[in-house]
C-alpha cells in the first residue's frame, strides 16, 4: 500500500523505501518493503504494528541510524541521502530515555545545546523554556535516579525538544511505564505536541495509544504499510482483515463478492456493501462487537441486517456484557452496555442479532 496523500509539501516523505538485512546464514531479510509515506507538517503520526513489522526500522531510517537499501527519504523537501543523524533536523526519544545518570535534569536537557556550542545565555533561556514546557521546574537540580519513570520521560522529551527539531521521532517512549501512568502521559504528549506544533512520528505496538493520540495512523505488517488514515476511519472502515483484527476486536463473516455494491454471506444472505474486489472473490465482512445488537428471536427492527442464533456464553465485564452467539455457520461476539435499561439474555436463549449496514466493512486478506 502506498500513501500518496496530496497537499502541501510534507514534513516527512518516504518514497519507495526498502530496507534489507542479512541474517547469519547469509540470507537477506526484507524489514521494510517498498514503503511510500507522506507525513504532514505539524501532524501527530503513529506507525502501528506488531513486533518485527518494520516500524522501528522505518523510524531509524528517518533518524539516519539506519540507511535504506533503496528509496528516498526527504524532510521538508530536502533529501537526507547519506546525511548522518547529527546533521538531520530531527531528534529521537527512546523507550529507555538514555539520560546521563551523573547529570542534573537541567544539565541533561542542555547537553545537546552545549555540544552545539550554543552561547551560555541563549542556552540557559532554552533550557528554562524546555523545563517549563514539561513542568519540571521544581526538579531541575535532581538527577535521573531521583525521578520517577514519568518524570524521566518528561526530561527525555525536554532534551529532544530544546534543540527545536523540525521532526520529533518517538520509539515506544511509554513502553516502560505502568498502565495508569502511560494513559496519563498519552494525554500529556498530545497536549505538548499541540503546544509546540512540531511534527511527531510515533512508533508503538499499542492500539489504544495510537488511537488516543494520533491525527493519522499507518498500520504496518511484514514490512508493508497496509492502511494509512485517521484513527476513526481505520477503526470503522478497515481495508484488510489484519487491520480489523489488530485494531480492537472484530467479528468476521465469510462472504463472496457478488458485485461492486453487494456481497453474499456463507449462509446465502445478501448484504448491500461496497467492495473493490472482483466478483467471485472470497472476502470477509467485519463488524465490531459493540455495533451488534441482540434482540429476542424475530423482534429485530426492519431495515437492519439480521442473523439468527443462540446465546452460548455470557461474560459480565462490569460496564458491559459480552454475549457469545452461535449461529449455524459461525460464532459472534456481541458487546452490550451493562445497564438496567438493556434487557439481559441467558445461555440458551434464541436471539436475533442485528447491525446497520454502515457499521460493516468488507475486508480482504
Amino acid at each position: 500500500m502506498h500513501d500518496t496523500t496530496d497537499g502541501p509539501r510534507p514534513a516527512v516523505e518516504l518514497q519507495g523505501v526498502v530496507k534489507r538485512f542479512g541474517d547469519r546464514s547469509g540470507t537477506e531479510v526484507t524489514a521494510v518493503d517498498d514503503l511510500d509515506l507522506r507525513i504532514a507538517d505539524g501532524e501527530f503520526f503513529s506507525l502501528l504494528g506488531p513486533s518485527g513489522c518494520g516500524k522501528t526500522t522505518t523510524l531509524r531510517m528517518i533518524a539516519g541510524l539506519e540507511l535504506p537499501t533503496a528509496g528516498s527519504i526527504r524532510i521538508h523537501g530536502e533529501e537526507m541521502g547519506l546525511r548522518p543523524p547529527n546533521r538531520r533536523p530531527v531528534n529521537t526519544v527512546f523507550q529507555n530515555y538514555a539520560l546521563f545518570p551523573h547529570m542534573t535534569v537541567a544539565k541533561n536537557i542542555g547537553f545537546g545545546l552545549e555540544m552545539r556550542k550554543v552561547p551560555t545565555g541563549d542556552r540557559a533561556e532554552l533550557i528554562d523554556w524546555a523545563i517549563q514546557l514539561v513542568e519540571m521546574g521544581a526538579l531541575a537540580h535532581r538527577k535521573p535516579g531521583q525521578l520517577s519513570g514519568g518524570q524521566q520521560q518528561r526530561v527525555a522529551l525536554a532534551r529532544a525538544l530544546v534543540n527545536r527539531p523540525e521532526v520529533l521521532l518517538l520509539d515506544e517512549p511509554l513502553g516502560a511505564l505502568d498502565l495508569k501512568l502511560r494513559q496519563q502521559m498519552q494525554h500529556e504528549l498530545k497536549t505538548l505536541q499541540r503546544e509546540v506544533g512540531i511534527t511527531f512520528v510515533y512508533v508503538t505496538h499499542d492500539q489504544e495509544e495510537a488511537v488516543t493520540m494520533s491525527d493519522r495512523i499507518g498500520v504496518m505488517h511484514d514490512g508493508r504499510l497496509l492502511q494509512v488514515d485517521t484513527p476513526e476511519a481505520i477503526y470503522e472502515r478497515p481495508t484488510t482483515r489484519f487491520v480489523a483484527d489488530f485494531i480492537g476486536q472484530s467479528n468476521f463473516l465469510e462472504a463472496t463478492v457478488a458485485s461492486a455494491d453487494e456481497v453474499v454471506l456463507a449462509n446465502g444472505q445478501r448484504l448491500r456493501l461496497s467492495s473493490d474486489s472482483p466478483s467471485g472473490e472470497a472476502v470477509a465482512v467485519t463488524v465490531r462487537p459493540e455495533r451488534l445488537t441482540v434482540h429476542r428471536r424475530g423482534e429485530a427492527p426492519a431495515g437492519l441486517h439480521h442473523l439468527e442464533g443462540r446465546v452460548e456464553t455470557v461474560t459480565y465485564l462490569g460496564n458491559a456484557i459480552v454475549y457469545g452467539i452461535g449461529i449455524d455457520w459461525m460464532h459472534l461476539d456481541v458487546r452490550c452496555p451493562a445497564t438496567l435499561a438493556v434487557e439481559r439474555r441467558d445461555v440458551g436463549d434464541e436471539v436475533t442479532v442485528s447491525f446497520e449496514p454502515r457499521h460493516a466493512a468488507v475486508v480482504t486478506g
